[in-house]
C-alpha cells in the first residue's frame, strides 16, 4: 500500500517547518500568500489529502452524525433521510448511516459502529424487534446526546421526535365510522412500538366513542408486509361475519390488501372501506385512490437534525427527558368513502 503523505513530508521537500505548512494548508493569515501557493502546489503534486478526521478529534469534535433507521427501502425513512441531509450539509455536518434491517441485534452492531466512529450525537429510529435500551447506554455514559424519531424509546436523558399516533389513529377509525362501517379491522404491527399502540389506542377510543364493541379478532398483528396485505384479504374471506372496513397501519399492506381483495370479487369501499397510514406515492396508483395519513417526515428529519446540531451548539439542551410532536394530516380518498361528504 502506498505511503499516505504528510505535512512533514511537505515540509522536508520545501525546506520549512510542519508548523508553517499546517498553517499555509489552513490559510492561516500570518502566512504570506506566496508561501501558501508554493506549499499548495507541492501538496497537490504529491496527492496530499487533509486528515479531517484526526483533526476533528483532536478538537474533539468529528461533525458527523449517526443515523440509524430500520430500513432504507422505504419511502417514509427517505423523506426523512432527505431532510436530515439538508439541514447537516447546510451546518457543515456529514451523516453517517445504517440500517438495522428490523433487526434488533443489527441494531446493537449498528450502535457500537457509531460510537466507535465517535459521532458527535446519533439519532435513532428503532427496529421492530427492539426491546431494551442497554445498546445505547455508553452514549448516555460519554454525554453523547441521543435523539429517538419516530419510532422511539423512553428515557429520562433522551429527546423524542413522534406524531400523535393516538390522534390519528382515533381520526381514521372515527372516519371509517362516520362512513357507516361497524366491523372495523385493524391490521397493526408489533404493539411493542410507539408508532403502533398509539394508532391501536386511537382505533380503540374510536370505537369506544361511538358505542361500538372491540372485537379481539378484528385486530391482526403482522409484519405490515406486502405478502401480510395479501394474507390479511385471505383471513377476511374466510370470516363467517364480515367486516366493513379496515384501518391497515401502513399504506404499502393496505394497498396490496385491496388489491388482493378486488381480485376476490370485492368492491372497495361499498363492500369494505380501507384507510392506510402513511402517504406513500404507492396510496395514489392503487384504484381506487387510498386513504391515508400525511406523516410529515422531511419535516421530522429536518427538525432531528437541527435539534442535535442546536443542543451541540449549546443553544438547546436535549439531554433530558421531552417528545416534540408534529402534526399529522387525514387524507381521504375514494377507499373509504361510502358516503357523500
Amino acid at each position: 500500500m502506498e505511503k499516505e503523505i504528510t505535512i512533514y513530508d511537505i515540509a522536508k521537500i520545501l525546506g520549512l517547518s510542519p508548523a508553517t505548512v499546517s498553517r499555509a494548508l489552513n490559510d492561516h493569515p500570518a502566512i504570506n500568500i506566496k508561501t501558501k501557493l508554493t506549499i499548495a502546489n507541492k501538496a497537490r503534486e504529491l496527492g496530499y489529502r487533509s486528515n479531517t478526521f484526526a483533526s476533528n478529534l483532536r478538537r474533539r469534535s468529528t461533525n458527523t452524525l449517526g443515523v440509524i433507521v430500520p430500513r432504507l427501502n422505504s419511502n417514509f425513512m427517505s423523506t426523512v433521510l432527505a431532510g436530515m441531509e439538508a439541514v447537516a450539509n447546510d451546518a457543515g455536518y456529514n451523516l453517517l448511516i445504517s440500517q438495522s434491517l428490523e433487526s434488533s441485534k443489527k441494531e446493537r452492531a449498528n450502535a457500537i459502529t457509531m460510537y466507535n466512529s465517535r459521532v458527535d450525537g446519533l439519532l435513532v429510529s428503532v427496529a421492530y424487534d427492539t426491546d431494551g435500551f442497554d445498546h445505547f447506554d455508553d452514549f448516555v455514559k460519554k454525554k453523547i446526546p441521543l435523539l429517538f424519531f419516530d419510532r422511539v424509546l423512553e428515557h429520562p436523558a433522551c429527546t423524542a421526535l413522534v406524531i400523535d399516533n393516538v390522534r390519528a389513529g382515533f381520526e381514521v377509525t372515527s372516519h371509517l365510522i362516520e362512513q357507516g362501517c361497524r366491523r372495523i379491522m385493524h391490521v397493526t404491527g408489533n404493539l411493542k412500538r410507539n408508532v403502533y399502540a398509539g394508532r391501536f389506542q386511537g382505533y380503540q377510543d374510536a370505537l369506544c366513542g361511538a358505542g361500538i364493541d372491540l372485537e379481539e379478532s378484528l385486530t391482526l398483528t403482522t409484519d405490515l408486509s406486502q405478502e401480510a396485505g395479501k394474507e390479511v384479504a385471505k383471513q377476511i374471506a374466510a370470516m363467517r361475519i364480515p367486516v366493513d372496513g379496515i384501518f391497515i397501519s401502513n399504506d404499502l399492506c393496505a394497498v396490496s390488501c385491496i388489491k388482493s381483495l378486488k381480485e376476490k370479487g370485492y368492491e372497495i369501499p361499498n363492500d369494505i372501506a380501507v384507510a392506510g397510514f402513511n402517504n406513500d406515492p404507492v396510496s395514489e396508483v392503487v384504484e381506487p385512490n387510498l386513504t391515508t395519513v400525511y406523516y410529515p417526515g422531511q419535516e421530522m428529519g429536518s427538525l432531528a437534525v437541527t435539534t442535535m446540531i442546536s443542543h451541540l451548539n449549546g443553544t438547546q439542551n436535549i439531554n433530558m427527558h421531552q417528545t416534540i410532536k408534529l402534526k399529522s394530516e387525514l387524507i381521504i380518498r375514494q377507499s373509504s368513502l361510502r358516503r357523500c361528504e
